[in-house]
């Protein structure tokens, strides 16, 4: 989903937001230090596959999924981490990691770790390792309807 068309949706519904830029950086810690953002407000989107479904597992930058959790909490027999081949043509638009958190608009589950659900704001990826959109919890809670669950941990 390029910037242009999350910018679009959110505009549609009504939800303020901060769009900010900053210079490239791949990696969840260094894109939070870049924007001047605590790794606790950024939101990472890891890509699991939970029981042959494709999902989106959004943690704050400074945790990590905590496999075994996610697996007990969304009762699955089975929770892998989606390999870039296996997700890359459903962002076409957007860089590789990159990907906001926005699962619902792309038919998939999108599972929130509990404690980036007590943020009062959040700030992610809008699709490029240069951008990042920075809203309301709530607003983005309301939109995209996410399961939250505790299944992460510091890193």
């Amino acid at each position: 989903m390029p910037i242009k068309k999350l910018k679009e949706f959110l505009d549609s519904h009504e939800v303020e937001y901060v769009t900010i830029s900053h210079s490239k950086a791949f990696t969840a810690q260094k894109i939070a230090a870049s924007a001047h953002i605590p790794g606790k407000e950024l939101a990472k989107t890891v890509m699991v596959i939970i029981d042959g479904k494709m999902a989106m597992a959004v943690l704050p930058a400074s945790y990590k999924v905590d496999f075994d959790l996610l697996k007990k909490v969304t009762k699955a027999q089975k929770v892998e981490l989606s390999t870039e081949e296996e997700f890359r043509d459903i962002f076409p638009q957007c860089d590789i990691g990159a990907m906001p958190p926005f699962g619902n608009l792309y038919g998939m589950d999108v599972f929130v770790a509990q404690s980036l659900a007590e943020d009062e704001e959040i700030a992610f990826n809008a699709g490029f390792h240069t951008e990042l959109i920075r809203m309301s919890y709530k607003d983005f809670e309301r939109l995209v309807k996410p399961k939250v669950f505790k299944f992460s941990s510091t890193n």
